[in-house]
Order: C-alpha cells, then sequence, then structure tokens
C-alpha cells in the first residue's frame, strides 16, 4: 500500500524518497545513449536514400525522359548531326517541297526554302545561327538521330545507315500560305487557318517575312542575319504564335462562352439598362462604357444574337459583370489562356487579366473587368489562340489540339500523326447558340456594317470582327476570325492587321478573300 501510495504522491510516509526515483548526482539507471553502431546506421540509411534519389533521377530521366532528351535540339548529336547530315525534306500536304538540302562546294549540306512566305512556320536551319520554328522543333527527326517511331530508335543500332533522316509532311497548304502572305502585304500581322474537325493547321503566317535562304546559306547568312536582327519590324517574331495583341470584339466570343456555359445567361438573355446606356454610357463603379456603333437597334433590348450582330459593348459588359471574374477567367483558362498552347512551335500564352486582383479570376476590379468583357484592358492573346476560340465554336464547343504534321517518312516507313481531341469545352447545342450569333455577324442585315468584306459567296461564313484600341493617337488593330461553311465548318480562321484601323477596314476582308480561297482548293 505504501509503495502504491509513495508512486502517486511522490514520496512515502515519513518524508523518504519515492520508491524508484534517481538521486541527484546519480547516473540515471535506463537511460541509453547510442553508440557508434546506430549512428554508422542513421549515416547509412541517409546515404541510401540519397543514392536512391539519385537513382530515381537518372532513371526518370535516362527511362522515361529519354526521348524528350535525344531529341532535343540543344542534345550534342542532334547539334553535330545538324551540321553534317542532309536534313529530309518538308512539304506541304499535297507533296509540294517547302524546304530542301543543297550541298556546297566543300560537300557540306545547307538548306533552301521554296519562298519567304513560309519564313515564320518552317523558320530556318543555319550552321552559324542554328535554327527556328519548324525546323528547329522536328531537328531531330529530320537529321535522322531519332525516328518518329520509338519502334525504330530501338533497332537503329542494328541498321548499316547511322542515321536515317525523316521528310516531313505538313498540314500546310502552300498556295493559302503565299494567299495569307500577300493579303497581308506590308502590314505587320499574322493569319492562322485551321481545320476545327481535326486540329490540322493549314496557314500560319507571319509578316514582315524574311529569306530564309539567305539565312541558311553560308555564303551570305551573316548580312542577312545581321539585317534582319536591327530591323525594328521585328521580321524574326513568328507573330501568329507569340505575338501578343489586345483582342478587341474578338474577344466578345469568349465572354459568350463563360456567360453561357457558367449558366449566368441563355442566349435570350436581355439587360433593361442596356438600351438607354447607349446614349450616355454604361455607368460602373464611376467608369463609363461607352458604345454608340448601333443606332439603328434604337430601343430594343438585345439578346445574344442581336448584340453579336452589332457588337454591342454594352451587352458583353453587362454579360461579363454577370458572370464574374473567377468565371471568366476559368472558362478562358478551358480554351488554353493562362498558359503557353500545346503545339508544335513554342507558343505565347494569352491572358484575361495581367492577374493580382481581389476582384475575382484575378481582376482588379468590376472595371477592369467590364472592359475585358469586350476585349480591351488588361486582355492579350496570341492569333493561334483566338483561332483555336473560333474552332471551338465551330466544332460544336470541342477543342482540338492544333499540330502542323500530318506524317514523318524514311526508309523506315511512314508514321502518321492522329487528330487528338484537347478539350471538350462547352455543350454542343450552347456551342450552336454562339455560333448563329456569329453568322448573323457576318450574314446579317446590320452586322455585314461590322464584318464588311467577310461574305463569300456560294458558302454562308459565321465570324466576328474586332477594333482593339491601343490607346494614344495610333490606330488600332484590325481583327476578324471565324469559320466555314457556317452549316458545316471545316475551316477556322483568324487573322490580325497591326493597326490596320477598324475590323471591316483590313481584317474582315482579308478573311473574306481567304475563305473564298479555301473553298476553291477544297472543291466546294
Amino acid at each position: 500500500m505504501n509503495a502504491l501510495g509513495s508512486a502517486r504522491g511522490g514520496t512515502a510516509r515519513g518524508g523518504a524518497p519515492r520508491v524508484g526515483a534517481p538521486r541527484v548526482g546519480a547516473p540515471r539507471v535506463g537511460v541509453r545513449h547510442p553508440g557508434v553502431g546506430a549512428t554508422l546506421g542513421r549515416v547509412a540509411l541517409t546515404l541510401a536514400i540519397a543514392f536512391g534519389g539519385l537513382a530515381a533521377g537518372a532513371g526518370y530521366w535516362q527511362v522515361i525522359r529519354s526521348d524528350d532528351l535525344a531529341s532535343s535540339p540543344d542534345d550534342a548529336a542532334v547539334i553535330a548531326a545538324g551540321r553534317d547530315v542532309a536534313r529530309g525534306e518538308i512539304t506541304d500536304r499535297d507533296g509540294v517541297r517547302l524546304a530542301w538540302s543543297l550541298l556546297d562546294p566543300n560537300g557540306e549540306p545547307y538548306r533552301k526554302y521554296v519562298s519567304s512566305s513560309i519564313s515564320g512556320v518552317i523558320g530556318y536551319a543555319s550552321r552559324a545561327f542554328g535554327s527556328a520554328g519548324l525546323e528547329r522543333a522536328y531537328e531531330a527527326e529530320l537529321t535522322g538521330v531519332t525516328a518518329a517511331d520509338p519502334v525504330q530508335d530501338l533497332v537503329k543500332k542494328f541498321r548499316a545507315a547511322a542515321t536515317d533522316p525523316q521528310s516531313i509532311r505538313t498540314t500546310l497548304v502552300a498556295q493559302l500560305q503565299e494567299a495569307a502572305v500577300r493579303a497581308l502585304g506590308n502590314d505587320r500581322g499574322a493569319v492562322v487557318m485551321l481545320d476545327p474537325r481535326t486540329g490540322e493547321v493549314i496557314v500560319l503566317a507571319s509578316t514582315p517575312v524574311f529569306d530564309a535562304s539567305a539565312v541558311a546559306n553560308p555564303d551570305t547568312s551573316l548580312a542577312a542575319f545581321a539585317v534582319l536582327q536591327s530591323d525594328p519590324d521585328k521580321p524574326l517574331l513568328p507573330r501568329a504564335t507569340q505575338g501578343r495583341y489586345v483582342p478587341g470584339s474578338v474577344f466578345k466570343i469568349v465572354t459568350a462562352i463563360a456567360g453561357l456555359g457558367s449558366g449566368a445567361i441563355t442566349a435570350a438573355t436581355t439587360f433593361p439598362q442596356q438600351p438607354a446606356a447607349e446614349k450616355n454610357g454604361l455607368l460602373v463603379s464611376g467608369y463609363r462604357v461607352r458604345d454608340g456603333h448601333h443606332p439603328a437597334t434604337g430601343s430594343t433590348a438585345l439578346d445574344l444574337v442581336g448584340a453579336t450582330e452589332v457588337s454591342c459593348n454594352i451587352y458583353y459588359a453587362l454579360v461579363g459583370l454577370e458572370t464574374g471574374g473567377d468565371a471568366l477567367a476559368s472558362w478562358a483558362g478551358q480554351l488554353g489562356f493562362g498558359e503557353p498552347i500545346p503545339f508544335d512551335l513554342q507558343t505565347a500564352a494569352s491572358q484575361v487579366t495581367d492577374g493580382g486582383g481581389s476582384f475575382g479570376g484575378g481582376f482588379s476590379d468590376a472595371v477592369e473587368l467590364a472592359n475585358a468583357s469586350y476585349g480591351q484592358a488588361e486582355t492579350v492573346v496570341t492569333p493561334l489562340q483566338m483561332a483555336l476560340v473560333a474552332g471551338t465554336i465551330a466544332n460544336r464547343g470541342v477543342l482540338m489540339r492544333p499540330h502542323l504534321v500530318q506524317a514523318f517518312m524514311g526508309r523506315s516507313g511512314i508514321v502518321s500523326v492522329d487528330p487528338q481531341v484537347w478539350r471538350q469545352v462547352l455543350a454542343p447545342d450552347l456551342a450552336d447558340d454562339i455560333a448563329a450569333a456569329m453568322r448573323q455577324a457576318v450574314e446579317g442585315r446590320l452586322g455585314r456594317q461590322f464584318t464588311t468584306g467577310a461574305r463569300v459567296a456560294g458558302m454562308a461564313v459565321a465570324g466576328k470582327s474586332g477594333t482593339a484600341e491601343l490607346g494614344g493617337t495610333g490606330e488600332p488593330n484590325s481583327w476578324f476570325i471565324g469559320f466555314a461553311p457556317a452549316e458545316d465548318p471545316r475551316i477556322a480562321i483568324a487573322v490580325v492587321v497591326e493597326q490596320g484601323g477598324r475590323g471591316a477596314e483590313r481584317a474582315a476582308p482579308i478573311g473574306g478573300k481567304l475563305l473564298a480561297l479555301w473553298k476553291t482548293w477544297a472543291g466546294l
């Protein structure tokens, strides 16, 4: 009993030390100090974990990512092959040669290109300056260091020839590529045309163009490249994929996708304050959103089709505010905004806002959101991105992954590139609502005023023009996006002309001309 009481009370009766309590100054019984063996064990375990991590990392790069390393344009074997091996040909989809190899007096290969119109997409391959465009993206395949078919890479050590340079058949149409460059003329700008059903890009034009053959030829490369680097118009910038532009009203299609997709509006939604705001502007947190482009609509409260036909800023500002910043940014993200587009070539990311704001979706306040909803504020896009927006509506809400290559061809055979669905962005019926609005914007009585020149004889066109204000005294960027035939879309297009004026002045007529040429090429 005393022992139990000692354990509970701390001391035994009479003040004697409790049983088992250590004496002051005495060694603590039962406390073990780590020995050398235990320390070595911990060290061994730490080293084993470290070496295991190194082994896992090495395995990841040498097994899982080995193909990416071997085909990288910066790989030593790829660089060496680029200097010594005659690259495979590059052709358009119909077999027209776009790039091929010649030999200099020393028997060393260099590249020749069919025309300057393809410079922004095919790029160049130069001994002095490396490579760009498709030449860089598929350098390993073109030089035969790696094959498009992974099985052939496994057996290449058993082949008599060390390399098997692959030829590339692209998705491009050479005559339409040439036509796009001619249509842009001396303006800076870009054209993207793609098949919305497959993601095949048939035109990827940027202007100004440059003489890629002069860059590739060892006799002229130094002088030619120096001129290009000093050109203030930046011809080396592939504007179709890396040019970032204020979109203006073509962005309203993104806002329509977000509004309908989130359920914030329907195609029949009207806003009672819209007609009155046409006169004095829509007041948003002290800022007035102006419009005034469609006096013909009078006191009519516009729905989605009517507002799209006359490109009503006030309607779309209200749609954006009703949708909210979070939803607008999220639905734009489904279309590819906010990240580089997965594509054969390097792409710049489009954005709805610079971000960092607390209003929702990164917007700073309601004013920024309202302005972004009709394509102003901090919104910037690439032409490729806007072609994909048009293509998504044309394909009834399905966004296909864009690509530039149909097939790789070498001694070992042909490897075809199949279409890939990137995302199901929008329900088909909602996409159809937007398609109907875009068709009215081109074919409608009032819409024709804003898309002059976009109509094509014998083929209905759906589209949207844009006049992107840049601030200051400069002319706005001229935009047009669309697709055709409107009832059974097979081609989508985006056109931007830097400081080209209103959308109906430059971009829409270019779009209509190129769609008409496509119609002839397609045999419709």
